[in-house]
């Protein structure tokens, strides 16, 4: 089982109290201890304009300016985004960005992506909002374009909705068959055939019963489109706040509360802590994490993602997670 974390970039109010003339910072000396050592395997941002969980003036960092931030300022770890959101930049000019990404880092980026969700953004920025099934065929459209751009240097391509007519993508990825495409959602008709079609990762639920239930139908998929399931890398994401007792969680998990209470509401800042607020969610103590997380392993789970919400103020539960949980793992 192989790790990466989330950098805090403000989405989650993870910089709250900080000046925003810090921030880079912070996200900066994290990605320094990410990039140390080989204990995470990759570090991770959203690719969101708006806060969660209810829009908010405190910053929300942009996700590939940071892959190209990271991408010079880090050496070995790899780079991720969770996940961008196909509509929010054409296809043909996000394969241009990606792969100049990747020859700055020199071979290390991911390409999570997926359909978008987040409609006051969508509409805010100006996109409009489309519906699932349009978001959805842009999504396969899209990532057909960035395959072959990557492959061939060049692509054109006719859809409903993208065209290109000879787009030039050079440099291509220094990574031999392209940037590795993370395809991220739960869709059973669409999204999960579009990961079996084109995708090495996938990501689903850390509910042990949603990720099995996902594997099976992301497996009837392969079979379908005549792609191996094994070949594809399923991994999870997890909101991790770690201590060595339940009530030091406790504890934690209501700091954390506090800390963005007064700009969320109580009702939504009580739903976003009971969301990560149990040992599957990835809150607990490092035996209570280790013993969720190899039940997914047993499940075919080869890949985790963890989101302190705590990282930016004390790093204190990432180290407890290194030490006692990761080793059992990994």
């Amino acid at each position: 089982m192989r790790f990466g974390l989330f950098i805090p970039q403000g989405w989650r109010l993870d910089l709250v109290g900080i000046e925003p003339r810090d921030h880079w910072r912070v996200m900066s000396d994290l990605a320094t201890h990410v990039d140390g050592g080989d204990v995470w395997d990759s570090l991770w941002v959203y690719d969101h304009f708006h806060t969660v969980p209810v829009p908010t003036d405190e910053a929300t960092h942009e996700a590939w300016s940071l892959m190209a931030a990271f991408a010079a300022t880090t050496s070995r770890v790899k780079l991720g985004q969770m996940c961008t959101a196909m509509s929010y930049r054409n296809p043909a000019y996000l394969a241009k960005v990606a792969a100049t990404t990747d020859v700055i880092s020199g071979g290390r980026v991911q390409m999570g992506i997926g359909g978008g969700w987040y409609e006051h953004e969508w509409r805010a920025y100006g996109y409009g909002f489309p519906s699932a099934g349009v978001r959805l065929a842009r999504l396969d459209e899209g990532v057909q374009i960035m395959r072959d751009a990557w492959r061939d240097g060049v692509v054109t391509f006719d859809g409903k909705h993208y065209q290109t007519d000879g787009a030039i993508v050079a440099p291509r990825p220094l990574q031999q068959g392209g940037i590795p495409l993370w395809i991220a959602g739960g869709g059973e008709k669409v999204t999960l055939r579009i990961a079996a079609k084109y995708a090495q990762y996938t990501n689903f639920t850390p509910e042990p019963e949603g990720f099995e239930h996902k594997s099976q139908v992301l497996a009837d998929h392969c079979r379908d489109v005549g792609t191996e399931f094994g070949a594809i890398v399923r991994s999870v994401n997890i909101n991790a706040v770690v201590a060595a007792t339940e009530n030091e969680v406790k504890d934690r998990l209501a700091a954390v509360r506090s800390r963005i209470s007064g700009l969320t509401g109580e009702a939504a800042a009580d739903a976003m802590l009971n969301s990560m607020s149990t040992p599957q969610a990835g809150s607990g103590t490092p035996e209570q994490l280790v013993e969720a997380l190899q039940k997914l392993q047993g499940l075919g789970c080869e890949y985790v993602i963890c989101y302190f919400p705590e990282a930016a103020y004390d790093r204190s539960g990432i180290e407890m997670f290194e030490r006692e949980v990761i080793p059992s793992l990994a």
